[in-house]
């Protein structure tokens, strides 16, 4: 099962570019160099404006989607083997992550904060949330008391609207708030209700966290466009997408010396090894601080022994 929007953006790949290279083709007599040449075209040529090639990253999504229908003629038997397999996509380079440090973060919330968008930046700097999660957010799942968020439910949007979905991984998790976050959340709650009372709305804890004036939900794309537009106002600050805020999260807590276990839980990766992946270029250093502690305390210990 995929979601929504990946089925919109799948469907708009095949038909897009998959049929058009080639929809001709018999299925039965479909050859992997056949697969191969339609992949070469669609790098130089694919796009249908005709102003050049696709990226190689969807040439890589197209296999992906090919591979996974003829996977399913496989299992229909009316294919005996799948030719994809025998294809190689084109090698899709990582995309480059912008981690803000310290200062420009500080910059960044000063930048923010007399907009709607503020509450947004604080989570995502600070807590790491993701687009959909940061849309999702009630109030019911923010616990002053204890001061943790409880991350359960994401948005997304597709050509129908926007729908409520599981987190990416799947689970939910609870996320600490540093003290500074919930300072700011519980400011951001007083203003929201007397904003809110002043249409003749009393705020509750079903409401969102962060929502329109007259409380209703923030679509996500709108939460992107708001962000690039107050963002695009400032002369010094580095143009980063809402997302970099949560991989400058990730790499301060990891540059700190944070555990890479805690980290995953905190960003709610399915699996640690995702999150060594993403982040290995912050590794290096820790290991140096790492070797050096180890070092510091076992001379320690020579001594008293020694001693």
């Amino acid at each position: 099962m995929v979601s929504p929007r990946s089925h919109e953006r799948y469907a708009e790949l095949a038909r897009k570019n998959i049929v058009p290279l080639l929809g001709n083709a018999v299925l039965t007599s479909l050859r992997p160099e056949q697969i191969s040449a339609a992949y070469a075209k669609a790098l130089v040529s694919g796009r249908r404006d005709g102003t050049g090639g696709l990226a190689p990253r969807s040439v890589h999504h197209m296999h992906r989607i090919l591979r996974q229908a003829l996977g399913q003629a496989v299992k229909w038997r009316i294919l005996n083997r799948n030719p994809a397999d025998a294809v190689d996509p084109p090698k899709v380079e990582r995309t480059k992550m912008r981690a803000l440090d310290a200062n420009e973060t500080a910059t960044l919330m000063s930048h923010f904060r007399p907009t709607r968008m503020f509450v947004p930046v604080v989570l995502g700097v600070l807590c790491g949330l993701r687009r959909g999660e940061v849309t999702a957010l009630r109030w019911r799942a923010v616990d002053f008391a204890t001061g943790h968020l409880a991350i359960v439910e994401s948005t997304e949007q597709t050509k129908a609207g926007t729908r409520t979905k599981d987190t990416k991984s799947g689970r939910s998790r609870r996320v600490a708030l540093p003290s500074l976050a919930i300072e700011e959340l519980r400011r951001h709650r007083v203003r929201q209700a007397e904003e809110l009372l002043k249409l003749g709305v009393r705020l509750t804890d079903d409401d969102y966290v962060f929502a329109q004036a007259d409380g209703r939900p923030v679509q996500p794309n709108s939460l992107t466009h708001e962000f690039t537009r107050i963002l695009a106002l400032s002369k010094t600050l580095p143009r980063v997408r809402f997302h970099d805020l949560r991989h400058s999260h990730a790499t301060q807590m990891l540059a700190s010396g944070v555990h890479p276990k805690i980290a995953q839980e905190r960003l709610g990766h399915s699996s640690i090894a995702i999150t060594l992946d993403l982040y290995s270029h912050v590794l290096p250093g820790m290991q140096e601080d790492a070797a050096a502690k180890v070092d510091a305390a076992l001379r320690a210990a020579i001594d008293r022994v020694a001693g």
